[in-house]
């Protein structure tokens, strides 16, 4: 059986309606607009185990407050302080702009195909099907393409998960230890950890967890603001502007701490109220609004305090013998494994549900086989862990990448096309914004993942 609290593809009779209701798109007039107005997709939607408001709240704040917010400090090394702050400000309101942008059109085409729910790469698809002629070539391969961004993304997510637990514990074991002992030893240990909290096969079931999470995180970042507030150089004594070859390191590295449209995405389909994650005051304003305040604020106060001896996570600049800093690297740790079942879900739901349990015959060892997937992932990622141990630049290719499209370009154009061609506003505003989109999509893509490659490059041929 697939995982049980997502129900990503849509549910029931409306599966068909996706064919049957295509040619309503096409015929203008009353037809196509009774048609819509008369259906609510979120009314028709079968979850099982939804969550709370309370819950996809608290999903939210443990899917972004990762990794990435202890590697801004090293993002505003390649900005600059002043440049980082405002940057970081325009990117957390643009990511923000385009998860509402995403979830907006989604609906648009729900409404117009009369089905209660669309996955990502089924919206990409539908939306060039609809959408300006020269984008329906595209739609066959439109699901295969998101589809790999997406399980690129969340397996890198779970990579840089691996590293920062096992590179942390590498630190404070060898420091209470006095030895040097290599990091694929860390690795192996946490091993069995990792393999068993991706056997949680429930979101639900792992709300709890990320309360405790998000508890471990908050206290974390106390103790991390009482590290980098002592003793703080100058404040002029940082650039306020880094170079533009480092600034698409900075930009990689940003959008994967702000941006988290997978596990978005999911926690909006399984919701009660879907209605409540929109709007001024929904879900999704709260949360990615305290998300932005304590990454810009992090981000600041740990450049400013360590400058260019910042490490690829502020954790590792804490003094070596401290018992508070152990502690703190030791919690934090925790609560990234406890993220890792989060992440990790959302890949093994999409390889799951899209292309493995659709072709198997017999449903006696489905769970076997599911298992199966799971653990494969695990290992996977293990391996391009120990394979790629740069934590810092990973993040940022990771972001890069994957966010660039994910996050700006995809939900521009399934936008462009889900009000296409009539829908666009006064002087076709809807389509030069989109077009503004994907192209700042496509440049933050191109220029961050070529920089990030040549770091790499350049780090592991030393």
């Amino acid at each position: 059986m697939p995982s049980e609290n997502l129900k990503l593809e849509p549910v029931g009779e409306n599966k068909k309606n996706i064919d049957e209701h295509s040619g309503l798109l096409d015929t203008g007039g009353t037809n196509r607009n009774q048609s819509e107005e008369d259906y609510d997709p979120h009314l028709h939607r079968e979850v099982e185990s939804p969550t709370t408001n309370a819950e996809t709240l608290i999903h939210l704040l443990k899917g972004c407050l990762g990794t990435g917010i202890l590697a801004m400090p090293e993002a505003f090394k390649y900005s600059g302080m002043i440049n980082g702050i405002i940057s970081t400000l325009l990117i957390g309101f643009l990511c923000t702009y385009c998860l509402h942008v995403l979830v907006r059109a989604q609906y648009v085409i729900c409404k117009k195909m009369r089905v209660a729910l669309l996955t990502y790469p089924e919206s990409m698809k539908v939306a060039c099907e609809i959408g300006p002629t020269c984008l329906r070539g595209f739609a066959p391969y439109a699901p295969l393409v998101t589809d790999f961004f997406l399980i690129f993304y969340q397996l890198g997510i779970c990579c840089v998960y691996i590293v920062f637990v096992g590179v942390n514990l590498q630190n404070v074991v060898n420091a209470c230890l006095e030895k040097n002992i290599s990091l694929t030893w860390f690795f192996l240990a946490i091993f069995v950890p990792f393999l068993a909290i991706i056997c949680i096969r429930n979101l639900k079931l792992l709300a709890p967890f990320s309360v405790l999470a998000n508890i471990i995180t908050f206290v974390t970042f106390g103790v991390v603001g009482y590290f980098v507030c002592q003793d703080l150089p100058p404040f002029s004594s940082l650039p306020a502007f880094g170079t533009l070859f480092n600034y698409p390191l900075y930009f990689g590295t940003t959008l994967f701490s702000l941006q988290a449209v997978g596990v978005v995405i999911a926690l909006e389909n399984n919701m009660a109220t879907p209605k409540k994650f929109r709007g001024a005051f929904g879900v999704l304003n709260i949360g990615m609004g305290l998300v932005i305040v304590i990454y810009v604020g992090m981000a600041m106060m740990g450049y400013w305090k360590y400058g260019d001896q910042i490490q690829p996570t502020v954790t590792l600049n804490f003094p070596p013998d401290d018992k508070l800093a152990h502690a703190t690297k030791i919690l934090y740790s925790i609560a990234i494994y406890i993220s890792f079942g989060l992440q990790g879900y959302v890949p093994v739901k999409i390889l799951w549900d899209n292309y493995i349990v659709k072709k198997l015959k017999s449903d006696s060892k489905n769970m076997l086989y599911e298992y199966m997937l799971r653990f494969g992932c695990v290992i996977l990622t293990f391996i391009l862990a120990m394979t790629v141990p740069l934590l810092g630049l990973f993040i940022s290719l990771v972001g890069a990448f994957c966010l660039s499209a994910l996050g700006i370009a995809f939900p521009a154009i399934i936008e462009l096309c889900a009000y296409w061609p009539d829908r666009l506003g006064p002087g076709k505003i809807t389509l030069w914004k989109d077009i503004l989109l994907i192209i700042i999509g496509i440049v933050g893509l191109c220029a961050g993942s070529y920089s990030c490659i040549y770091m790499i490059i350049q780090e592991l041929t030393k």
